[in-house]
């Protein structure tokens, strides 16, 4: 693909490898240091000059730090004439900052947006943001994925009767019932509060899986503590295997200390949207690639051809 440049910030080279062999193009340099003062600089080491460029960086921890990173290389692709600059942020991690649910608080999600149109951002690419209307932040295009098609994938060809689809609460019901569209299968709700960032009430399950297998399907799993309440409430349903299945594997705080502990869960299912931890030793793990899917949507971008039919098409293969 000629006149493309893709580049990589510190969060997660090994994505931005594997998108760059699936589009048959080399991932160009991109040097970032830290001066004696605490200040970042990027350069950019290939030539922009009315190049269409893709920056790969996901907001994982610290988030802070590669949110940065990202302004900067957003800066330097603008100040070297590239053509066209797309931010492809596989976990957008502000897009739980929202709405404004309490007093004088700050929605964090529609900041950055600005901050990277302000930084040269043409468009984004992102997948699954953990709240969709956070889509509507942005005064530039952005290109919503979802890792539906490629999780769906994992159960295909398996024997999944008397099986049940799960969400952890009722806002993540629509891409449950996505996924079980596609697998041929029922869909049931959790009715979730959320307490804290660490602590959630569930007090019921809306549908039926009394004695059911289950699949639990959420777009993120982070500190664990809503799939551990779900997971009680489901016991008390008498459910049979467990699986759980997201897109965004963060596993922060004690999450793969509480999922360790869980011994009737047989698989967890992920995508590599984030990196995972070196230490990470959650048994029965299993991480599923969306590079194809980030590499096809940069391919049609670039090519002016449609991203929304891409889709259909998966959902056909699956």
């Amino acid at each position: 693909m000629p006149q493309i440049g893709v580049f990589s910030g510190s969060a997660h080279p090994r994505l931005a490898e594997e998108i760059c062999a699936e589009l048959g193009v080399e991932l160009s340099e991109a040097h970032i240091q830290r001066f004696s003062n605490d200040c970042l600089q990027v350069q950019l080491r290939a030539n922009c000059r009315q190049r269409d460029i893709y920056l790969v960086q996901p907001l994982v921890p610290p988030v802070q730090e590669n949110l940065m990173e990202l302004l900067l290389m957003l800066d330097a692709a603008r100040g070297a004439s590239a053509a066209q600059i797309t931010a492809v942020i596989p976990h957008y991690a502000y897009a739980r900052s929202d709405k404004k649910d309490q007093p004088r608080i700050s929605i964090g999600g529609r900041l950055v947006a600005d901050l990277l149109a302000t930084a040269g951002a043409s468009r984004v690419l992102t997948m699954a943001l953990h709240a969709p209307q956070v889509h509507g932040f942005f005064n530039i295009p952005v290109d919503h994925l979802n890792a539906i098609a490629e999780l769906a994938r994992h159960f295909s060809g398996r024997d999944l009767s008397n099986t049940v689809v799960v969400s952890p609460d009722l806002g993540n019901a629509k891409p449950a019932t996505q996924f079980a569209r596609l697998l041929n299968l029922p869909v049931a709700a959790g009715s979730k509060q959320r307490l804290s960032d660490d602590r959630v009430v569930i007090d019921a399950i809306v549908g039926d899986v009394e004695g059911r297998n289950v699949i639990v399907l959420d777009d993120e799993i982070a500190t664990a503590g809503s799939i551990v309440e779900l997971l009680d409430r489901l016991r008390e349903h008498r459910v049979r295997r467990i699986v759980l299945a997201c897109t965004h594997g963060l596993f922060t705080g004690k999450a793969v200390q509480r999922l360790a502990v869980q011994d009737d869960v047989d698989e967890i299912v992920t995508t590599n949207t984030v990196p995972l931890a070196p230490d990470n030793n959650l048994p029965h793990l299993a991480v599923r690639s969306i590079a194809p899917l980030f590499a096809e949507a940069i391919r049609r971008i670039h090519l002016g051809e449609s991203v929304s039919s891409l889709f259909d098409s998966q959902a056909m293969e699956v």
